[in-house]
């Protein structure tokens, strides 16, 4: 069976991670599969190709679909004939929409991937997209959600597909993984004492992450202990973003926060830290938490999407956007006995094995597939 994936890039978000992560699986099951990106590809290319998948661009820039673009998507779906077009994210959804309507060829089918996302905090055409795949959601033969909230929030939408399917994150559990020797290497990297306590949140710099959410709650811990120190990693997470700068200067955090940008072994950071925290304002199902945890890392969580079903008894829950709320929750994880803290992180990575594991995800993924071709 022949599936062509389309996306806006393969930069390092969640949804990119999940098609990296989806595409070996689905190739080691016999699919013959090719990725479109409808911006250049980013560093997510390369764990695709290597897997014998071929990644193309339609060459287009941020905004609107153009004709170019869309005649070009055409040509490849023509060319390449495949039985599934399965798309990512609203604009590839949207676009997967006309060029399907257009070659008429393959079954369509969309993921969307965010719950509660606040479209005021993004681009005029991202909110205008979301609106008109609401309005033709019935027309792809199925969407596909990560998680029941996003589900939900799509529902809130008026988003009325023919058949909605809940197919969560899968993590690999061979590659996200306690690393020995990483919470030395980690703090001797930053600069910080060996026996300092690490706490950390991987997220791009986004709106939606809550970056201010997570320094402002960092800048009253310091002042309760002055053993922790904290570290920052994701896409423009890095002494070159200013606005960043400027918020952990004005909490008076210089010194106390690393930024490290985009990381290339995640597994070896999560390993690293003693409590890892999610401060987004909306999310759907975090894949960095579920990376921690598979790592055995205890995870404080804003309560946002399926965050609190994913840390389950493992972690610790607390109203989004409540800095307040954040601090207290990071000084209890903080102040728990070591081997209390283990315990939590070992049933962590059960609770990923248990219920979100990359294997049953792509089974269910490939399950669909063939049903939905018959």
């Amino acid at each position: 069976m022949r599936v062509l994936h389309l996306i806006t890039g393969l930069e390092t978000g969640g949804a990119e991670t999940a098609l990296s992560r989806l595409v070996p699986g689905l190739a080691a099951e016999g699919f013959e599969q090719r990725v479109v990106c409808m911006l250049r590809p980013g560093p997510l290319a390369a764990p695709i190709e290597s897997a014998g998948v071929a990644v193309e661009s339609l060459g287009m820039e941020r905004g609107l679909p153009t004709p170019r673009a869309l005649w070009r998507l055409v040509r490849i779906l023509r060319s390449f004939s495949p039985h599934i077009v399965q798309t990512w994210l609203y604009h590839a959804d949207f676009l997967g929409l006309l060029g399907v309507s257009l070659a008429r060829v393959g079954t369509l089918v969309w993921n969307i991937r965010c719950a509660d996302m606040d479209l005021s905090r993004y681009r005029r055409t991202t909110a205008w997209t979301v609106a008109a795949c609401a309005r033709l959601s019935r027309l792809p033969a199925a969407v596909i959600a990560n998680s029941e909230a996003a589900r939900e929030h799509h529902v809130r939408l008026g988003y009325r597909p023919r058949r909605f399917e809940i197919i969560p994150n899968g993590f690999d559990l061979d590659a996200m993984r306690p690393v020995p020797g990483a919470r030395e290497a980690l703090r001797q990297q930053i600069g910080a004492p060996e026996d300092a306590r690490l706490v950390g949140m991987a997220a791009r710099f986004d709106p939606m992450k809550g970056h201010e959410v997570f320094l402002a709650a960092v800048g009253e811990l310091v002042r309760q202990r002055g053993d922790v120190r904290f570290v920052l990693c994701g896409d423009g997470v890095d002494e070159e973003n200013a606005a960043l700068a400027g918020l952990i200067g004005r909490v008076g955090l210089q010194g106390r926060v690393a930024l490290l940008g985009r990381v290339a072994d995640m597994a070896a950071f999560h390993s690293g830290l003693d409590v890892a925290v999610l401060s987004s304002h909306s999310e759907s199902l975090p894949n960095a938490v579920g990376e921690a945890m598979a790592c055995g890392v205890p995870c404080v969580v804003s309560d946002v999407g399926d965050a609190r079903a994913l840390v389950g008894e493992t972690g610790i829950v607390v109203p989004r956007g409540d800095a307040s709320s954040l601090v207290r929750a990071m000084a209890d994880m903080l102040s728990l006995p070591e081997s209390e803290r283990s315990e939590r992180g070992l049933r962590a990575r059960e609770r990923i094995a248990e219920r979100y594991s990359l294997r049953v995800a792509t089974a269910r993924q490939a399950s669909l597939y063939r049903e939905l071709v018959g």
